[in-house]
């Protein structure tokens, strides 16, 4: 399974932001569509990535407060890609490795989507009971009177 099967049952809704506007801007947006993450683009490049993780740090480092800082003193400015020809197997090790919950997915230099290692989860557990059922079937349906016989 690809990265690409992920993309086609999520669709491919997409919401950015600016490095250079105010935190509480794209907070209010994260807010507003229930998203953990924003993908950070500037003049068309993926710079970074911003994720409650990131915000909750950096509020931390501020006492408190966010103020007027903005999304480039928060994202994470080297964040973990894939394609969308990359397979789960490699996804899930690399979120597992980087702790990332989240991944934008390039195609060359445009951004095909965002997985998050819900996703991942989710399309790993639907494939093992997806396998599970045809098993299932198969012995289910298996010709009585077939089985190997000794002599």
């Amino acid at each position: 399974m690809k990265v690409s099967d992920i993309l086609r049952v999520k669709g491919n809704t997409l919401y950015t932001a600016s490095p250079d506007e105010p935190l509480a801007t794209a907070l209010a947006m994260m807010a507003e569509k229930d998203m953990g993450s924003l993908v950070i683009m500037s003049h068309g490049d993926l710079v970074g990535m911003l994720t409650f993780r990131e915000v909750i740090q950096l509020v931390v480092k501020n006492g408190g407060t966010i103020g007027s800082t903005l999304v480039r003193t928060a994202m994470d400015d080297h964040p973990l890609t894939c394609t969308p020809n990359t397979e789960l197997d490699d996804v899930r090790r690399m979120m597992l490795e980087r702790h990332a919950r989240y991944m934008p997915v390039m195609d060359q230099k445009m951004l095909m989507g965002v997985i998050s290692f819900y996703d991942v989860a989710k399309a790993v557990v639907d494939s093992q009971n997806f396998e599970n059922k045809m098993l299932k079937a198969y012995i289910r349906d298996w010709p009585a009177g077939d089985e190997d016989k000794e002599g």
